[in-house]
C-alpha cells in the first residue's frame, strides 16, 4: 500500500492573508510530498507497508529497529501535516472564531474557558524550542489538554487523540513572518477549523 500526498481541501491561496500561497505551495507540494516519498521508500518490500499511517504511528514503539526512525520522521511528517491541513479552514468558509457545542463545553470544563485555553495553546506553540507542533488532544475519557511535540512526533504514539494542530516548523511561516512566530500563531486562529475538531472529538 503506497502512502499518498493528500489533496488540500482548499486552494493554495485560500488561507491568505494569514498564510500566503507561496508558503502553502512549498509546504504541501515539497515538504509534505518529500515525507511521503521517503516513507514509501523506507517501507518498500516490508510487511509494514500494508499498514495505514495511523497504525504505523500508533504502533511506532513496536516497529522493528531498522524502520522505526524513518517511520517516526517521515511517517510522522506525513500524518502531522495531514492533520494540519484539515485543522485549517479558509475564513471565507467559516474558519476562525470560537468553538460551539460539545467542544465549547469541553474547553470550558478542562481549561476554564476559551481565553484560558487559547493562552495555553499560544504558549505551547510560541515557546516550543526548535521545530515541532502544538496540539489540542483528548484522552480516552474525552478530557482535553494541550501538548507540544518536537520534530515529527505525534500524540497518537502516546495513545492520545489529535484534535487539531499548528505547525511551528520555520518552513510553515518563515516566508511571510520571518522569525516572528508569535505573529504567525496569532494570525493562525483566523483559520481554526472547529468543525474538524468536532468530527475528531469522541467523548
Amino acid at each position: 500500500m503506497k502512502h499518498e500526498l493528500p489533496k488540500l481541501p482548499y486552494a493554495y491561496d485560500a488561507l491568505e492573508p494569514f498564510i500566503d500561497a507561496r508558503t502553502m505551495e512549498i509546504h504541501h507540494g515539497k515538504h509534505h510530498a518529500g515525507y511521503v516519498d521517503k516513507l514509501n521508500a523506507a517501507l518498500e518490500g516490508r510487511p509494514e507497508s500494508q499498514k495505514s499511517i495511523e497504525e504505523l504511528i500508533r504502533e511506532l514503539n513496536m516497529l522493528p529497529d531498522d524502520i522505526r526512525t524513518p517511520v517516526r520522521n517521515f511517517g510522522g511528517g506525513h500524518l502531522n501535516h495531514s492533520i494540519f491541513w484539515t485543522s485549517m479552514k479558509p475564513p471565507a468558509d467559516g474558519g476562525g472564531g470560537e468553538p460551539m457545542g460539545m467542544i465549547r463545553e469541553a474547553v470550558e470544563r478542562d481549561f476554564g474557558g476559551f481565553s484560558k485555553f487559547k493562552e495555553t495553546f499560544d504558549k505551547a506553540a510560541v515557546s516550543l524550542f526548535g521545530s515541532g507542533y502544538a496540539w489540542l488532544v483528548a484522552d480516552g475519557a474525552g478530557k482535553l489538554s494541550v501538548m507540544p511535540t518536537q520534530n515529527q512526533d505525534c500524540p497518537l504514539t502516546q495513545g492520545l487523540i489529535p484534535l487539531f494542530v499548528i505547525d511551528v516548523w520555520e518552513h510553515a511561516y518563515y516566508l511571510k513572518y520571518q522569525n516572528r512566530r508569535n505573529e504567525y500563531v496569532a494570525a493562525w486562529w483566523n483559520l481554526a477549523n472547529w468543525d474538524e475538531v468536532a468530527r475528531r472529538f469522541k467523548p
